[in-house]
């Protein structure tokens, strides 16, 4: 039935004629088998003929008996696919003589005659055997019939074995010789990988998966343990997925990519790694990975994730197709799962399935019982008519063995026991439950099973029916069917799509460009460093004048109330300057040098934090606040100030802290202001508590319509009594003695005031403070002209200016503080706190949820729908000038 090739010599390209320096054909020449092998192949007609003889009657007339035998024209059909495979494969040649090649397909057409030949007498035999139409008398010779036909079947059937086997290592050669460089050109990206690029965009752009995605892919769903994983792998001729006894293995969808390679290797969308499936290690490591995301993807609380991985598998003969393995079909959800486990399984595989495009691998366990099964309703209710649902028993070994009535499995093949309806329905055994077993293991007990099975020899099932090779076969050719016929709509939906959106996107931001979300991400990046660097820019007096005034705001309180007061009580100059030494001293050890890194600290945060809010304008834009705050909190997080300035500041604050010698009349004069001015705000604060303790006077009372509680009259009274006390003694010690306290109770009963002696020496130290602070600004103003005593050390003059030395002290201690922790700023921690900002923000370009989290609105929304719906439509347009060129 073939054409005769002579006539059709201008079809083939001329590189078909250079193949002779890529392939062996000699070598393939000699593999095939002359004339008189495949005479010995044929089966003895005459013998045939003698038993069919006593069929007369059972047989229809015209009935071909070579017809049910895999004939030669079956052979010379797969030398032409194996041919047509491997010239497809060399998509271009060299420009070398043509010779060699004419003469190949003569012998070719030549061993076509022959073929031809013994297929023709075949039939004139089989005719010869059939006009002998006889009743049949002897069951035996029937059962003998079948069993002859059986072996002249398999006997062809190894032939096509080994010959399809060796196109398959005549196609590895090419493809590797290829792979390696040898035609010196760039190879163009394969179309079911353009296909899946696709669909990985579409699945990124809605996880909620948007009906408006009707592009095709097979849907693998079953109950729980009925085999998807086995016959994805057997599909895919590698075991890559995690497997265990009974539970639940697949936790979220995977999309499995097969394309035809020529290394058998896997790798994920988002990584680099191939894992190569001829290694057990790999394997095991590539098993491992898959197990390690779907854990990952599936949130606290939760069982299963609608987080979809995407994986591509590639290897010489696999059938190029996009399927999803989802997650097993449950009855009832155990101790350890989710309460909505159930319902969320039914929601990801109804999700998948309701796409009209998508073609539904149903797989069933054929060692159970029928009635048990969950599936084939759900099936049933996402496609009603099967038109697009493929049918696959598995297991089928464990039911022959278990079933009583073998006519129960051919029931279920030809589709009249469940209540759904299918394209196609196979029958596959996908090994013997061992999960160390090896593909090809399995592959051997399937065609063994198969070919010693009962249900095959009885007619129950077709051949076409059995085997995941098959199986492959018939799944791809559905899928790409799908795919031309829709694929073309699909584009011009997404094209409408992008219309509306640049439609919406010029209406509410003319004057906008484009940015998505990691585009607007890098303008803030940008935005941030510049502002870091802007810490550079400050200026080393800002720096001491912030550092300075801030330190003084947190140390005052310490030097006024544990240094200064403790030793003005003292009764000589003598007894002062070492009870100030002795504090500052102890002060220093232990607190200053870390108060004073604080400050450092939390003044560079302020000015971070000022550049990074800091408006810019018109051209400030508030979509980055959310980011900008987010990194200067993360930052300032991480970072931390130098541990060892502690050490150096402490010896340079001891040391300025010892130094006594005041060198001229300015320094003089800046101390006596800056003692004025700490007690003035001193004196005021006290002033400020003092009326709130006693209440308005008199002034305010009147002017305010405001009155005075009685705690406030009381506190008053008690503060009238303690002033005369002071005046009767301006050199009262600062603490009341216990007779005091008694006199001045005794004196506010005797007025009518019941008062508690904590109350009294409360108002008194309040009192007390007042009365001193006033009295060391009276002694300031001695001071202003004390400069020359000082430098005469006081001899023979009553004025003493020790506590001016004092505020000196601490004055020049502050400025060199200040000056050091400046220097340590602008050297080292505004560059480390730039380096942090960096890393941070690596660490959430990196991070596409806190991404998500921090760059939102409407117009980040639709700038990325607008990215995305462009990619897709690109890409589908690719996919499809790519899919008319292979067409």
């Amino acid at each position: 039935m073939m054409p005769d090739l002579e006539d059709y010599k201008w079809i083939v390209p001329d590189f078909v004629w250079e193949l002779d320096e890529l392939v062996d054909f000699e070598k393939l020449l000699k593999s095939l088998p002359d004339a008189d092998d495949l005479a010995k192949l044929l089966p003895d007609f005459d013998k045939i003929g003698e038993s069919l003889a006593s069929l007369k009657g059972f047989l229809s007339p015209g009935y071909n008996l070579v017809s049910e035998v895999i004939g030669a024209s079956d052979l010379l059909l797969l030398l032409g696919s194996a041919g047509e495979t491997a010239f497809r494969a060399t998509d271009q040649g060299y420009d070398n003589d043509k010779q060699f090649k004419k003469g190949l397909l003569g012998e070719l057409i030549l061993l076509q005659q022959q073929i031809q030949q013994h297929e023709e007498e075949a039939r004139r035999a089989a005719g010869f055997s059939s006009q002998q139409k006889r009743k049949v008398s002897d069951k035996e010779k029937i059962d003998q019939l079948q069993e002859e036909l059986l072996r002249t079947q398999l006997k062809y059937q190894r032939m096509l074995e080994r010959l399809e086997k060796e196109n398959k290592e005549l196609r590895k050669l090419v493809l590797q010789r290829d792979d390696k460089g040898i035609h010196q050109r760039k190879l163009k990206k394969s179309l079911i990988d353009m296909y899946s690029e696709v669909l990985d965009i579409l699945s990124d752009y809605d996880a909620s998966y948007n009906t408006q995605d009707h592009l095709p892919r097979v849907v693998v769903v079953g109950d729980q343990s009925a085999g998807k994983t086995s016959v994805l792998e057997m599909i895919a001729q590698a075991r890559i997925f995690p497997r265990g006894s009974g539970e639940m293995m697949t936790r979220s969808p995977v999309k499995v990519t097969l394309s035809e390679g020529p290394h058998h290797v896997a790798l994920f969308k988002d990584s680099s790694r191939e894992f190569d499936l001829t290694k057990e290690e790999d394997l095991a490591a590539l098993r491992n990975e898959i197990e390690i995301r779907m854990r990952n993807s599936v949130k606290e609380g939760c069982t299963v994730s609608t987080e979809t991985i995407s994986l591509s598998v590639k290897g010489p003969g696999l059938q190029r197709m996009v399927l999803v393995d989802l997650p097993g079909v449950i009855s009832t959800v155990t101790s350890g799962m989710a309460p909505d486990t159930k319902e969320t399984i039914f929601s990801i595989s109804r999700a998948y399935m309701q796409n009209p495009n998508a073609i539904i691998l149903c797989i069933q366990d054929g060692s159970v019982d029928a009635e048990r099964s969950i599936v084939t309703d759900l099936v049933s209710q996402m496609d009603p008519q099967g038109k697009r649902t493929i049918f696959v028993l598995t297991k089928v070994d464990l039911a022959e063995k278990n079933v009583a009535s073998p006519n129960r499995i051919q029931q279920i093949i030809e589709g009249k026991l469940f209540p759904m309806k299918a394209l196609g329905y196979f029958a596959v055994v996908t090994g013997k439950g061992n999960s160390s077993e090896s593909i090809e293991s399995i592959k051997e007990y399937e065609e063994e099973f198969f070919q010693n099975s009962k249900l095959l020899k009885t007619s129950m099932l077709k051949a076409h029916q059995v085997t995941t090779k098959n199986l492959s076969l018939a799944v791809s050719d559905c899928f790409w069917k799908m795919v031309r016929e829709s694929v073309e709509q699909q584009a011009d939906a997404f094209k409408a799509t992008r219309f509306n959106l640049e439609t919406e996107w010029k209406n509410n931001y003319p004057r906008l460009r484009e940015l998505d979300r990691n585009e607007l991400f890098e303008k803030a990046k940008n935005e941030i460093l510049d502002e870091v660097i802007s810490l550079t820019q400050v200026t080393p007096k800002h720096w001491e004048e912030m550092l300075e005034k801030t330190l003084w705001e947190r140390v005052s309180t310490h030097v006024i109330e544990n240094i200064y007061l403790p030793a003005a009580q003292t009764a000589n100059s003598g007894t002062f300057n070492t009870t100030v030494d002795i504090k500052l001293k102890q002060w220093t050890d232990k607190q200053l040098p870390n108060k004073a890194v604080e400050v450092a600290w939390e003044t560079l945060q302020e000015e971070f934090s000022r550049f990074m809010t800091e408006k810019k304008g018109k051209e400030h834009d508030d979509i980055f606040d959310k980011l900008k705050q987010a990194v200067k909190e993360e930052t300032i997080k991480r970072h931390r100030w130098n541990e060892r300035a502690e050490d150096s500041l402490r010896v340079i604050q001891h040391n300025a802290l010892e130094d006594r010698s005041i060198s001229d009349k300015q320094q003089w004069d800046a101390a006596i202001h800056f003692m004025e001015e700490t007690l003035q705000s001193r004196l005021k604060d006290t002033e400020s508590v003092i009326e709130d303790m006693v209440g308005p006077d008199w002034k305010k009372r009147w002017m305010h319509w405001v009155g005075r509680t009685k705690e406030q009259n009381i506190r008053n009274e008690t503060k009238n009594e303690l002033e005369k006390l002071i005046k009767c003694n301006e050199d009262h010690p600062a603490y009341l003695a216990n007779d005091e306290v008694t006199t001045v109770r005794k004196n506010l009963e005797a007025r009518g005031v019941a008062v508690d002696p904590c109350l009294i020496k409360d108002t008194w130290h309040q009192i007390y403070r007042r009365y001193f602070l006033k009295s060391a600004l009276n002694h300031c103003n001695l001071c202003r002209r004390g400069f020359y005593y000082y430098q005469r050390h006081f001899v023979d003059s009553e004025l003493e200016c020790n506590d001016v030395v004092l505020f000196w002290r601490i004055q020049r201690m502050l400025a060199i503080t200040a000056n050091t922790l400046r220097q340590q700023l602008t050297n080292t921690e505004v560059r480390r706190l730039e380096k942090n900002v960096k890393e941070v923000l690596e660490d959430f370009a990196e991070d596409n949820e806190k991404k998500v989290m921090l760059l939102t609105g409407k117009r980040v929304q639709l700038a990325e729908d607008l990215k995305k719906v462009r990619e897709i439509q690109e890409k589908l347009e690719a996919f499809i000038e790519a899919l008319h060129q292979e067409k």
